[in-house]
């Protein structure tokens, strides 16, 4: 097996792939959203993270809704949103940055195709930092299956 020289001969380097990502709709974002999932959801749990979910109501998902300050809202995704959040108590910068580095890795690899208008929020952790790759992409695979599960089966209750 030959290795590629390390002194650049002059001709231009390929560009790198550019790596899959979830839809910028597909992200959670507003503390305002997070704080509504943390409070009106549900949780599902697992051997390394607690993941919170709440299934979006229609006035939600429409972008035509005004916020507190009269700016309309960004449109948001039919699908899926995501956010991560990740304590102090589970390290320093480091470690909370590589958690949502392998978060959002075993994410974008699991990804589904169809999901309802569902917000999930993860909460890792601190064993996700030793964790096997392969098992913590079985685990965020199997949270999703659980709460497409939960939503599609459960209508939302009118308040």
């Amino acid at each position: 097996m030959e290795c590629e020289p390390a002194v650049n001969t002059g001709t231009t380097s390929p560009k790198p792939e550019k790596s899959v990502r979830y839809p910028c709709e597909g992200r959670l974002l507003r503390h305002a959203d997070f704080e509504r999932v943390y409070k009106q959801g549900r949780r599902h749990f697992s051997t390394h993270m607690t993941v919170f979910y709440l299934p979006r109501t229609a006035m939600q998902n429409s972008g035509n809704s005004t916020g507190g300050g009269g700016a309309p809202h960004r449109r948001v995704a039919a699908g899926m949103r995501i956010g991560f959040t990740v304590s102090r108590a589970l390290g320093g910068a480091v470690d909370r940055n590589r958690m949502k580095r392998r978060l959002r890795a075993s994410v974008r690899a699991c990804w589904p195709a169809v999901m309802p208008a569902v917000d999930v929020v993860v909460n890792p952790k601190k064993s996700l930092l030793t964790a096997d790759f392969a098992g913590l992409e079985q685990e965020v695979r199997r949270a999703f299956e659980v709460i497409a599960q939960k939503v599609s089966a459960k209508p939302l209750a009118r308040t």
